[in-house]
């Protein structure tokens, strides 16, 4: 029931004084003689004892106290797990009839007030659960459950009917979690185990050098056959490269397969590995499994020569070395020697310099045009340097600085740790060129210089993003104290080894001259993600459009295609294709821009999970323990009438909740505009009948 109510922040008394007020200022006006009858003079001095009522009134700030009452009917969610288990390990009847059960009972609680409905995992409201589909690839109960808690939060949600098998193969175990409503599970599916082999995972690394074997272990799963032989398979893009017979051991639940593998090619390769089926077996659903191997060429080979032993270079080298797809050779003149190998980039620590011998490593850089990090120190030549044209100018004095580095912002190209701001701030000073520093339109600056608390606008370390050279330039020296500082206060020196290491990625990064560049979001997905496409258009100059109609071609193993046409947004908004199947997919995108034709290709995998296939036991204690901590009990497919007794007589209740709210008449506009009204009337009428 709602309720009005006046309240004024004076004493209620002075209404009184209010109507005095008003009833002195008629009588006062309209008291005299007056050139219209007397009907409307009584009329006219009722609205001018009205308006300067109200307005005395308004003067006391009354305001106005309005309270809602809402009733909530208790609310009964049906949560059904709708994965592929269920319906895999169910009896099909049992469950088609505790299917029409569960719908025919929300019908009958509707009836009684309640207000019943249908979740399923991928958070589907469904209005029959008998059209439900068994298609989620995952089980998490946890998941379900906790999104039917946030999304009842504020109504009656007074309990949850669980049907489910009890199987969670992802996110944590439902009974480790605190649900504040009871649940009442329904456990379907077979806990009987069943005579099965299985191939349960594979291990492997996802990124193979070419020309290199590397090992792919099996872990086989098995149920009923101890002592049986078993033939496992292993195929590549379909065709079987090798075989291994074993006995299945009846001491041993998981057994290890292990083969090696020769990496051939380049890019993402396909294994298949299967178990043959034994007789007798209860499914062959899980008796395979897929592998996608990305095969790159050799490790990134980083020449990293200093005009003399330094302990930057031993930092800077445990910095690279960190990711084990680059190895670093060193060169220092009249110590090591230098090596004649193909090198992707180099790290110059303070060459070109002053000293015999660094002509050498320059000489290098230049004949193979390698993209370099230039270190700048006190044995640096910064002519030299300022010739080479790398991004920066630096006009130098002779004299050093100490500063600290402090991280642009602005910068995009590459991200660090979240903790790099903080971290930074730990380093300890680092000595750099005193002098002013030009940076050229095509450079961007990663880390700025800080001198004590007060950040400049002088590069600390920047490298060049467009052009036809990559560089990049470091004017700093003695950075391994950062380092060591940052392994000293973190234990890990996460974000000095990220920055060198990004920094080397982004210079042996081939350069992108492409005009038109689609990829997908991620280069691996799961069948049961959604896969979308982003898309850079470019104009001659190199430039970003937007606006251009791309025509996407999928690609899959058997050579079936699929095409996409969409638009590329400023805003990346790109296109969703939706789910795939797991497998190898190429594509292919094409644009007219300029009215010339631009295209593009790739490739990007899509693994097929099989978690549901691989566990065909349900778990009723697991369901058994979630009904015991929220107070209910376990009911089975049979027991869906007394089910639905107990929720009935349980007597949920309606909840009321009232809100209330405040409001100062003077900020009614309806209430000026009445009162305006009503003088303007008076005055109108006045003055139309010759008012003096």
């Amino acid at each position: 029931m709602n309720s009005l109510r006046l309240i004024t922040t004076y004493s209620p008394w002075l209404i009184l004084a209010c109507l005095a007020a008003g009833l002195l200022y008629a009588w006062l006006l309209y008291s005299k003689r007056a050139p219209w009858p007397k009907s409307m003079n009584y009329a006219l001095a009722a609205v001018r004892f009205v308006v300067v009522s109200v307005l005395c009134f308004l003067l006391l700030g009354p305001l106005v106290r309005y309270v809602a009452n809402t009733t909530i009917e208790p609310t009964i969610v049906f949560a059904i797990d709708n994965s592929q288990s269920v319906q895999l390990f169910s009896d099909s009847v049992q469950l088609q009839k505790a299917q029409q059960e569960l719908q025919e009972m929300v019908a009958r609680l509707q009836s009684e007030g309640y207000k019943a409905e249908v979740r399923t995992l991928s958070g589907d409201s469904k209005q029959n659960i008998s059209d439900i589909n068994y298609s989620s690839e995952t089980s998490n109960l946890n998941q379900l459950l906790s999104d039917v808690q946030t999304e009842y939060a504020e109504q009656n949600l007074v309990g949850v009917v669980l049907v489910s098998d009890g199987i969670v193969n992802q996110g944590i175990s439902p009974t480790y979690a605190n649900y504040s409503f009871p649940i009442y599970p329904v456990a379907v599916g077979d806990t009987i185990p069943k005579k099965d082999v299985l191939v349960a995972s594979l291990r492997y690394n996802k990124v193979n050098y070419s020309g290199n074997r590397f090992p792919l272990e099996v872990e086989l799963q098995q149920d009923g056959f101890s002592g049986k032989a078993a033939t496992v398979t292993l195929k590549e893009n379909g065709k079987t490269i090798a075989t291994k017979n074993v006995t299945l051991q009846a001491n041993q639940p998981v057994q290890q397969v292990p083969f090696q593998v020769l990496a051939n090619g380049l890019g993402k390769r396909h294994y298949e590995v299967e178990v043959q089926p034994l007789q007798d077996e209860f499914t062959t659903l899980n008796n395979t499994k897929h592998a996608y191997i990305d095969v790159v060429k050799g490790k990134i080979k980083v020449l990293v020569a200093a005009a003399a032993p330094h302990p930057d270079i031993k930092s800077i080298r445990a910095a690279i070395e960190s990711n084990e797809n680059y190895e670093t050779e060193l060169y220092i003149p009249g110590l090591t020697p230098l090596k004649q190998q193909d090198y992707d980039v180099a790290v110059l620590h303070q060459l070109p310099g002053r000293v015999a011998g660094s002509e050498t490593a320059m000489r290098i850089v230049r004949q193979k045009n390698l993209p370099a990090l230039y270190i700048l120190g006190p044995q640096s030549d910064i002519g030299d340097f300022n010739r080479l044209k790398v991004g920066l100018n630096i006009s130098y004095s002779g004299q050093a600085d100490e500063v600290t580095p402090v991280a642009n912002t602005n910068f995009s190209t590459f991200t660090l740790p979240e903790a790099a701001s903080e971290r930074l701030q730990q380093y300890p000073p680092a000595q750099v060129p005193y002098g002013d520093v030009q940076v050229s339109p095509n450079t961007e600056v990663i880390l700025y210089q800080q001198v004590g608390r007060v950040k400049t606008n002088k590069p600390m370390l920047a490298v060049q993003t467009s052009g036809e050279n990559r560089n990049a330039t470091m004017l700093a020296s003695g950075i391994w104290q950062w380092r060591l500082m940052e392994n000293a206060n973190n234990e890990q020196p996460q974000v000095y080894d990220k920055l060198i290491t990004n920094l080397i990625q982004l210079l042996s990064a081939p350069r992108n001259k492409k005009r038109l560049n689609v990829y997908p979001v991620q280069t691996e997905y799961t069948s049961a993600d959604e896969i979308r496409f982003n898309a850079e258009a470019y104009n001659e100059a190199l430039e970003p459009i937007y606006g251009q109609n791309i025509t996407l071609s999928i690609k899959d193993e058997a050579g079936e295609t699929k095409s996409f046409n969409f638009a590329n947004g400023e805003n990346q908004s790109g296109v969703n294709i939706g789910t795939l199947p797991g497998g190898r997919y190429t594509y292919s995108a094409a644009a007219r821009i300029n009215g010339q034709l631009q295209q593009d290709k790739g490739e990007f995998i899509v693994e097929e999970l099989q978690l549901e296939a691989l566990n065909a036991v349900a778990d009723h204690n697991l369901l058994y323990q979630l009904a015991n901590n929220t107070g209910s009990k376990l009911y089975q497919p049979n027991q869906l009438q007394q089910l639905e007794q107990d929720l009935l007589g349980a007597d949920y209740q309606a909840k009321i909740y009232s809100s209330e709210e405040l409001k100062e008449i003077v900020d009614m506009k309806w209430l000026f505009f009445l009162l305006l009204g009503l003088i303007c009337t008076e005055w109108f009428i006045r003055k139309y009948n010759g008012s003096y």
